[in-house]
């Protein structure tokens, strides 16, 4: 059985505000603890940073001011989760992680489509919901929380990290 077998179909959840998010494990590199972020000028209000990752440079983005929410202080429970798609590493800023769930395929549901405006900007952000027994999950597209312009920014600390990596060799 490969990797790939073992992961289909599993979600590592997390809360932020009274709504619970699933990100499919395959994009999940690590969860790490909350650490200092040096911030980036100018950037979007909810790209909070950069951060050094066991020598990797990698931008955080708080979820709950991407999704407009109310920012609320960091805890001990705030977690970073480390995703990537494509050849983007990104971490998450969660206010806590709640558990990886399996939920098959045939219990994912379309994103509804409220229309353009929608009052909460949240759902531009979800590909599907996952009903897990009774609870519903709303299911990310990591690639759909990054605007064009955080692209740049992290194509910016990738080129940044190379040119390091050169003068050090």
């Amino acid at each position: 059985m490969s990797e790939f077998d073992t992961q289909k179909g599993k979600y590592v959840t997390f809360q932020s505000g009274n709504e619970f998010y699933g990100v499919n494990i395959r994009y999940v590199n690590e969860i790490i603890v909350y650490q200092e972020i040096t911030e980036i000028p100018e950037s979007a209000d909810y790209v909070k940073g950069l951060i050094n990752l066991r020598g990797k440079i990698i931008p955080v983005v708080d979820v709950r001011l991407r999704f407009k929410q109310e920012p609320i202080p960091y805890t001990d429970r705030t977690c970073i989760i480390v995703i990537q798609f494509e050849e983007y590493v990104v971490g998450l800023i969660v206010e806590k992680i709640a558990e990886v769930v399996e939920i098959q395929d045939e219990n994912i549901l379309p994103s509804p489509s409220i229309g353009k405006n929608d009052a909460s900007g949240k759902n531009k952000f979800v590909s599907g919901i996952g009903k897990v027994g009774d609870d519903v999950k709303l299911i990310l597209d990591p690639e759909r929380l990054l605007r064009d312009d955080d692209y740049k920014v992290i194509e910016k600390t990738k080129n940044e990290e190379n040119l390091e990596g050169e003068t050090n060799e």
